[in-house]
């Protein structure tokens, strides 16, 4: 790869060559046919990758903008929303809905642990929801959700459910076609960046809407919203040659080479490759006595928030990390200068891993801990044969 540093922070993830290569691709003009037919192909590589009946729409934006399309255009002023919350990025979809008039009710867990269903299951039974948001895994926690017994529950509501995938999608199974319970409960609308598992340089919002979803906008009418109104978006991704708003163009290159990579790979295999590096890493760092904010069994494969032994001091630690060319990212809220948190996703490799595994053991004895860095490389690459070779 062209990087000249180690990029492990919870997005931006690391690019590589086929994708700057075509980011560096020459410019062309939104409506030129060669441009229309690459857009075509990532409009509908997107929807092999998420297997919705719906639509998929891929605009100019982050994370936030996805979450915000999915909102606005499913939950009415005045309707009820039920936010799922496994950390900071959980909380954030209430001051969002809150701004269009949406009445939000929250269920946070504690850090480090899920929503208990039950819980979910007696809220749900309270009042009439429209549609109830799940993140599939939390940025700030590196909490996973368990869509097998989340999904069921919400859908037996008749609400919808609104999945953030932004550090989950191109990593974990978002099949929108799949069922979930006996019912046959499928996922409505799946949100995501492009900076994460996909691989990309930020600036893509991805919203995925099945056909219930579809529907809830049709009811809905006229939305608060402009720029963020799928009705303003869908003549585009049904028909990319037409204008909206100007693509980001050599973004939408990198975006349909990424796919291409996500799908020769295969969801399944990437998601075991990535069951594979989160519990290595977690494995080393443990040999160092950093224990992961989540426990093993509600770990994210894509990320993970790891708390400091005594003795670390959190900004010199992650600026020694990153003279040696390491780049890790503190954790937030609370457990700021408590912990940092490390991604292990994408485009990253087991090389990758092992590189940062030995060069944080290296950062540790320079801060006075007694730690062996081969001990804690050989944990990791241990794990990742289990895994992989099972």
């Amino acid at each position: 790869m062209r990087n000249k540093e180690l990029l492990l922070v919870p997005g931006p993830t690391p690019v590589v060559d086929e994708i700057y290569d075509a980011l560096a691709s020459e410019t062309r003009g939104h409506t030129d046919p060669r441009f229309v037919a690459i857009f075509k192909s990532a409009i509908e590589r997107t929807k092999q990758l998420l297997q919705t009946d719906g639509e998929v729409f891929v605009v100019a934006g982050s994370g936030t903008l996805a979450m915000e399309m999915a909102i606005v255009n499913t939950v009415g002023r005045g309707e009820k929303l039920l936010v799922i919350s496994h950390g900071y990025f959980g909380d954030r979809f209430t001051p969002l809905a809150k701004s269009f008039g949406i009445e939000v009710d929250v269920l946070q867990s504690e850090w480090g642990k899920q929503v208990d269903a039950g819980l979910v299951e007696a809220k749900l039974a309270e009042g009439k929801y429209k549609a109830v948001t799940i993140t599939h895994a939390d940025t700030s926690t590196g909490v996973v959700s368990d869509l097998d017994v989340l999904v069921p529950i919400i859908k037996a509501s008749g609400a919808l459910v609104i999945l953030d995938g932004v550090v989950a999608t191109a990593a974990l199974d978002e099949n929108m076609s799949k069922s979930y319970g006996e019912s046959g409960y499928k996922i409505d609308i799946v949100l995501t960046g492009s900076q994460k598992a996909i691989g990309i340089p930020p600036g893509l919002a991805i919203v995925a809407f099945n056909q219930t979803a579809l529907k809830a906008r049709e009811e809905l009418g006229q939305v608060p919203a402009y720029y963020s109104d799928i009705y303003n978006w869908l003549p585009i991704m049904q028909d990319p040659s037409k204008y909206f708003a100007t693509p980001p163009v050599n973004l939408i290159y990198a975006f349909d080479t990424a796919l291409k990579i996500v799908l020769d790979e295969g969801i399944q295999q990437r998601e075991k490759r990535h069951i594979a590096f989160g519990r290595a890493v977690r494995t080393a760092l443990r040999t160092y006595g950093m224990i992961p904010l989540a426990s093993e069994e509600v770990a994210a494969p894509t990320l993970s928030c790891i708390l400091y032994p005594d003795g670390v001091n959190d900004a010199a630690f992650r600026s020694q990390l990153a003279e040696k060319g390491v780049i890790v990212a503190g954790a937030l809220a609370h457990l700021a200068g408590k912990a940092f948190r490390i991604g292990h996703m994408g485009n990253t490799t087991a090389e990758m891993l092992e590189q940062a595994i030995r060069t944080i053991g290296e950062v540790l004895q320079n801060q006075g801990l007694d730690v062996n860095p081969e001990a804690a490389v050989n944990a990791l690459n241990d794990v990742i044969g289990e895994v992989v070779n099972n």
